[in-house]
């Protein structure tokens, strides 16, 4: 809808829309500009890009405590060790 009312300045056609469809024009502008980096007209992450890039920071996030965790305790254990010789 937004596309066929494009001579008009992309605010101007936002605005005139988006009480049709009952929201704000901000919500719908911000619909309008994902649609248009989802399709390549406009720079910037994709939708799946986006997602994707969110589960990585995710998943290097669990990593990165996973890896604190296991460096506590190795050096718990390594002091154990040797606290373990010097009482033999």
């Amino acid at each position: 809808m937004v596309a066929t009312v494009r001579p008009l300045p992309a605010w101007a056609a936002v605005e005139s829309i988006a009480p049709k469809i009952g929201c704000v024009p901000q919500t719908l502008l911000g619909w309008v500009k994902r649609a248009e980096i989802d399709s390549g007209q406009r720079e910037g992450l994709s939708t799946t890009e986006r997602e994707r890039l969110k589960a990585l920071e995710r998943e290097n996030k669990e990593l990165r405590r996973a890896n604190e965790i296991l460096r506590t305790a190795s050096a718990f254990f390594a002091q154990a060790e040797l606290d373990r010789k010097l009482k033999s």
